[in-house]
């Protein structure tokens, strides 16, 4: 070891290749360190600093099967991160500093930004589709999910650290969104693919938003995810092992992935009961 950590580029057409790849990528070539999380008997984990590049956010085929859940799973996290059913399980430590339950959700943070001494929340997400309704070129659409008074010392704070859009003309001059997204820390197999979904249906948001916005077409442009830290945990190898990398040697692309647009009735159907599960979060 030369005491650096890793960067690795990676990129693909879908985002169920482009996350396969990133796994790969970290599975074979991170560096090895242990985590804040460790039990004694764990493993290092496996860790780089990750840039993951996703030309086409909605090619399919766009889900990956071999995402550790399912595909309600996967829906219940879309309307968490878009909706907000989860912002009730955020706890109140200003009421009661015994409230165990959540730190934050994103949503919490991205649409409802609240700032000490400030009265009115912020809604990062409309204020990005106003700057780039306004001027597409800007550099300053952004949403952050920081707050320094806070986050440093809370056991669990924000991995998502911003979303940063642009907009650009291609060769018909329709603007097409630009989206990065930045971590802090991501766990590449338990959470990134969820993660990197919800994300790009969030990009998907806000073009439709700005369209009504600027009343003109705004088309999907490539989604990039970077992460600080993106790793595998030593307690995970085994899984990642016996699931992921065995799936890469027993079974074809197609095999291991399936079309967004085959199961997306199913997986709104679900809505419902996702929605009444969450009301009873968090009581």
């Amino acid at each position: 070891m030369n005491g650096q950590i890793p960067v690795f580029l990676v990129e693909g057409k879908s985002l169920a290749e482009a996350w396969e790849k990133s796994l790969v990528k970290v599975y074979h070539h991170g560096c090895t360190i242990k985590t804040e999380y460790d039990k004694p008997e764990d493993p290092p984990s496996k860790d780089c600093s990750m840039t993951i590049v996703v030309n086409d956010p909605f090619a399919e085929p766009m889900i990956h099967m071999d995402f550790p859940g399912g595909l309600e799973d996967l829906q219940e996290y879309v309307l968490e991160v878009l909706d907000g059913i989860k912002d009730h399980c955020v706890r109140d430590a200003a009421d009661d500093p015994n409230d165990t339950r959540w730190e934050y959700t994103y949503h919490q943070r991205l649409f409802e930004y609240t700032v000490p001494g400030v009265e009115k929340p912020f809604d990062q997400i409309e204020m990005i589709a106003e700057k780039l309704a306004k001027a597409p070129h800007s550099r300053r659409a952004q949403a952050i999910t920081w707050k320094v008074w806070e986050d440093p010392f809370c056991y669990d704070p924000a991995c998502l650290q911003s979303i940063w859009c642009r907009l650009l003309p291609n060769a018909d001059d329709e603007l097409t969104l630009n989206t990065n997204v930045r971590f802090r820390s991501n766990d590449a197999y338990k959470a990134a693919f969820m993660n990197m979904f919800a994300l790009v249906m969030l990009q998907q948001r806000i073009a439709q938003r700005i369209e009504a916005l600027a009343d003109r077409p705004i088309k999907i442009g490539r989604y990039v995810h970077q992460a600080d830290s993106y790793h595998i945990y030593g307690s995970y190898f085994e899984e990642v092992e016996g699931r992921f990398m065995n799936a890469l040697n027993t079974r074809c692309f197609s095999e291991r992935t399936m079309h967004y647009s085959v199961v997306k009735s199913m997986m709104e159907a679900a809505v419902p009961g996702i929605l009444e599960k969450a009301k009873k979060m968090g009581r």
